[in-house]
């Protein structure tokens, strides 16, 4: 099982300074920069499944988001206030989202009447790609459409995500609690994303 860190990471969490650099000031390997440098053309940067969360007294400021569905509907973080949100990032072509995609849709048919609400943020397709994976596999929820980066660099201020996919979940709050970087197991994400509802 995938191991949980429980952060306290004051200021490093809003600029989205990496723990290890904030605990000891020093150049740290970024296996990510690694991999995007590999030239190997899986055309995702893929996580490695680990988990952060953060202390309530550590979450900052609710995040500030506006995006587009699409479905052209404008959804604002203001419109989630007092809910759960989980927001997964994807895009078809990558692997590991079509690995998970099941495991959200069955999590969001546990959450979804305990006030969880799920959103996609495709950061990659164009709307034809996007529908056609939604049908594939019964996604119930919808999806930003982020190709001009608006929703992902909306969250940059808070914690950035890092890796397709990435999972977060926000507090009743509209605060950062948790992220998934990279493929997300189903029972990880069902606790963090319980432990949220029962806050």
């Amino acid at each position: 099982m995938h191991r949980r860190s429980f952060l306290r990471i004051g200021a490093g969490l809003a600029v989205g300074v990496p723990l290890a650099a904030v605990l000891a000031g020093c150049t740290v390997e970024d296996p990510l920069a690694e991999q995007a440098k590999a030239g190997d053309n899986k055309n995702y940067i893929a996580g490695d499944g680990s988990v952060t969360e953060y202390a309530a007294s550590d979450r900052g400021e609710p995040v500030e988001l506006t995006g587009t569905l699409f479905d052209g509907s404008k959804v604002s973080a203001a419109d989630w206030a007092g809910d759960v949100v989980v927001l997964n990032f994807w895009y078809a072509a990558c692997a590991p989202c079509r690995k998970e995609a099941p495991d959200l849709v069955e999590l969001h048919e546990t959450f979804a009447s305990e006030g969880a609400r799920f959103y996609g943020v495709n950061v990659r397709d164009e709307a034809r790609t996007a529908e056609a994976f939604e049908r594939n596999f019964a996604i119930p929820y919808p999806s930003f459409e982020d190709r001009n980066g608006e929703v992902l660099l909306a969250m940059t201020r808070f914690v950035p995500p890092q890796a397709v996919p990435t999972t977060l979940v926000l507090d009743r709050e509209g605060r950062v609690a948790a992220r998934i970087l990279g493929l997300a197991e189903k029972g990880t994400l069902k606790a963090l994303i319980s432990d949220a509802l029962a806050a």
